[in-house]
């Protein structure tokens, strides 16, 4: 096996670069010395990429085979972060889902394969730790048991494509991603807008287990990963928490009213077989990753994350 050890400059090609996850990867890549080029699809994010010291690489058509070998050509590894996540009130609907699976499955498959066509040896790719069958209040390692139906299916497409480079001699590191939040994620925009209005809910008893990320610490993951050997890596927070003492953090920092709770079967009827996923408890553990890469979470739960991210938003 082969990686990269702390401190060696990579070139990475980096998608999803002026994304949710991936604009502070990008930042936190070249902060850490690391030479980066970025899938950019408009002028637009050409520029945002360049701001980020990053060089794009213009590409027409992501899903042709050709065009993205040559993309890559020349790159040390590869970070797949493109997703296209539906916002909560389009879940229900299976086309909400269309492009970010196609992005999962197809996209992974066609960039594993350019990285065994130009011999890059190391192909990051997130997953999402909801893939993990609900144990209650028993702690999720990776070798916890995964139950991955829609639409979660998408997301085992992405960690099987991973798992090629590893079989060829490479590092395919899996980073089972928990709930993302920030100040420039979509989904804390939301969480806002509906907290604003009492329509986030707290859904049954709120006793089941919720496991965050800040995306600024899910980015400097995504560096520590370019260090460690292949497999799979819970990346979370050191604290999950009770779904009602999570909200409760949540609302204490921006100044909500508590939510209101809601029975999983109305849950249910918004947000469709969504609702299975999202209500699963997930009390996720770290620690494989911190002893593998040195990885550490600046925010060690979202009791001290919503406050720095309210603060940050004010």
């Amino acid at each position: 096996m082969f990686n990269t050890p702390l401190g060696v400059r990579v070139r990475v090609f980096v998608t999803g670069g002026t994304g949710t996850l991936g604009k502070p990867t990008v930042r936190a890549l070249v902060a850490a010395g690391h030479e980066v080029r970025a899938v950019a699809r408009s002028d637009g994010s050409a520029v945002a990429l360049r701001a980020l010291g990053a060089t794009p690489a213009l590409v027409e058509d992501f899903f042709d085979k050709g065009e993205m070998e040559r993309a890559v050509e020349g790159c040390d590894a590869i970070a797949h972060l493109a997703s296209r996540v539906p916002p909560l009130r389009h879940m229900r609907k299976r086309a909400s889902w269309r492009d970010n699976d196609r992005l999962r499955s197809q996209g992974a498959s066609i960039l594993v394969n350019a990285a065994l066509a130009s011999g890059i040896r190391i192909y990051v790719q997130p997953s999402v730790t909801f893939v993990y069958q609900d144990l209650g209040d028993t702690a999720l390692y990776e070798s916890a048991p995964v139950d991955a139906p829609w639409p979660l299916s998408s997301a085992r497409d992405a960690e099987r494509e991973a798992s090629r480079i590893t079989a060829r001699g490479g590092e395919g590191v899996v980073l089972r991603c928990a709930s993302f939040y920030g100040a420039a994620a979509a989904s804390t925009h939301e969480m806002i807008r509906l907290a604003r209005w009492r329509l986030l809910p707290l859904v049954g008893t709120g006793e089941q287990y919720v496991s965050s990320i800040h995306v600024d610490d899910a980015a400097t993951a995504v560096v520590a990963a370019l260090s460690v050997r292949a497999g799979i890596y819970n990346v979370s927070d050191d604290e999950s928490l009770p779904a009602r003492v999570h909200l409760q953090a949540f609302t204490e920092a921006f100044g909500f009213k508590p939510p209101r709770r809601v029975s999983l079967r109305t849950a249910r009827l918004l947000l469709g077989p969504a609702a299975e996923i999202l209500g699963r408890s997930q009390r996720v553990a770290n620690t494989m990753f911190r002893s593998a890469s040195g990885w550490a979470p600046r925010y060690a739960s979202v009791r001290e994350g919503w406050p720095a991210v309210a603060a940050m938003l004010r």
